[in-house]
């Protein structure tokens, strides 16, 4: 006869699609002992990104440290959008910014906790005397190590979790409970020889096989609010949010999306913005039309100096007024900063004269070496 566990966790499986998961597997709840040693690894080589939830390594590794007498760990994955349909074009005078696909839609904490509510109340009907702790990717655990145990997907160089049907187009959560289900096996690594992630990676961020520079990746450097050097903002584009590049470029995600959660589905006009009307966006404004997505989390200041540096990296002449209001008034050094960097990059006469004239009046050290730098760079194409 089946042991009650194991059909409480076929019943659950099955139950998944209907409570608006893609994908579940169980974890046990041991000590993440080879995460840790990684873990450590990275802190010694400088290459967390500081967004890390906590610095507490035992916390991040250990479940038992967040949950009395853990029992197991229920993995949960769920499917999101790769494409848009009808993207609008960027064009000359209207270019345009994009937002990464992890951002698409309703944000995703908003859906796991959803999705985990749903799925605790199955349960506790179930078990009445369930005890469980769900957390979604500010929960102190690694939801990719997590996923990788609970055989949700194996372990990519680029770093993500990759579930053979549904690829890396999943967002993950877990929770923690009293119940004694049998954990499932892990999936065999399927990458073989495959280095594309690693050698497409905009900075080389992608330093080793699932080894991550955090400081050098493009979705890192577009979440901070400082000022950032040429190189990145040349490697930047005109990625508002993240960057997806290793995830595109990977065999296993040809020809994936998933378009099946109506409370996800992507408004094209928000995830592939134009970016001019972005630079004059109030608090308000922004959080009445970004609010909701997941890349709203750091406020308007990162997403606005990205703008600005896509619109350097596009050398859109029409740009070059808007520029300049920026240069002039905003009362934020990083964004005059980096305005001054974008009329450098585009290098108009208009151009040239507005950050002269900025020159006389800025009082930031900073902005005053940005703006000096782009007379550089403006100087030498009138030079060619």
């Amino acid at each position: 006869m089946m042991d009650q566990w194991q059909k409480l966790k076929q019943d659950m499986k099955q139950a998944a699609k209907d409570l608006g998961i893609d994908a579940i597997g169980v974890a046990s709840p041991d000590p993440f002992v080879t995460l840790k040693e990684r873990l450590i690894r990275h802190r010694e080589l400088g290459r967390e990104s500081g967004f890390e939830p906590t610095d507490d390594l035992d916390r991040r590794t250990d479940p038992s440290l967040l949950f009395d007498r853990p029992q197991s760990i229920i993995a949960i994955a769920v499917a999101y959008s790769s494409k848009l349909e009808n993207p609008p074009k960027s064009t000359e005078g209207a270019r345009r910014g994009i937002f990464s696909r992890a951002s698409w839609g309703t944000d995703y904490h908003v859906v796991l906790r959803d999705r985990m509510s749903k799925l605790e109340e199955w349960l506790r009907e179930r078990v009445p005397d369930l005890r469980a702790e769900s957390m979604v990717d500010t929960g102190e655990l690694s939801d990719r190590a997590v996923a990788e145990r609970a055989g949700i997907g194996f372990s990519a160089k680029n770093s993500f979790i990759i579930n053979p049907e549904l690829g890396t187009w999943i967002y993950l959560g877990e929770m923690i409970t009293n119940l004694p289900l049998p954990p499932d096996e892990p999936i065999t690594e399927q990458c073989g020889e495959c280095t594309k992630c690693l050698d497409a990676c905009p900075t080389g961020a992608l330093v080793g096989p699932g080894e991550l520079n955090a400081q050098q990746c493009v979705s890192f450097l577009s979440q901070t609010k400082t000022t950032l050097s040429d190189h990145h903002m040349r490697k930047i584009g005109n990625r508002l949010y993240g960057c997806d590049t290793c995830q595109i470029v990977c065999p296993i995600n040809r020809g994936k999306n998933w378009t099946h959660h109506e409370d996800m589905r992507p408004d094209p006009e928000l995830v592939k913005p134009l970016l001019i009307p972005l630079l004059s966006l109030s608090n308000k404004e922004f959080k009445a039309q970004y609010g909701h997505m997941s890349g709203s989390w750091r406020g308007k200041k990162p997403i606005q100096r990205n703008a600005v540096i896509a619109l350097g990296n596009f050398k859109d002449e029409s740009a070059v007024p808007a520029l300049i209001k920026v240069l002039h008034d905003d009362p934020r050094e990083v964004l005059r900063a980096t305005a001054a960097w974008a009329l450098g990059r585009i290098g108009t006469e208009e151009a040239v004269q507005a950050l002269h004239g900025a020159l006389e009046r800025e009082k930031d050290e900073e902005a005053i070496a940005y703006i000096e730098q782009a007379l550089d760079e403006a100087s030498g194409k009138e030079g060619k």
